[in-house]
């Protein structure tokens, strides 16, 4: 199972994620911040909190609010210009 190991805020809802098998990548979740636990995540403040929780090995918002490495390391579109790239 893949794990984030570590997250960088971008603009536009976007975020640079390292996964623990090398994997470097950006994905925009402006189009998947909606429900109850994640409306509140369009706060710009709210959502610059995110951080890595080691023992799930994804990351997670103080509301609550958390996404599986696994939807994160496949199931998110990338930004364009942005691209996948494993770190040698």
């Amino acid at each position: 199972m893949v794990r984030v190991i570590d997250v960088e805020v971008l603009e536009g809802y976007r975020l640079r994620l390292a996964f623990d098998d090398g994997m470097r990548l950006v994905v925009d979740l402006s189009d998947e911040l909606s429900g109850p636990i994640f409306e509140p995540l369009r706060n710009p403040s709210l959502f610059g909190q995110v951080r890595v929780d080691p023992e799930l090995g994804t990351i997670v918002w103080p509301n609550g609010a958390d996404i599986a490495p696994e939807a994160l390391y496949t199931g998110f579109s990338e930004f364009p210009g942005d691209r996948r790239e494993a770190s040698s």
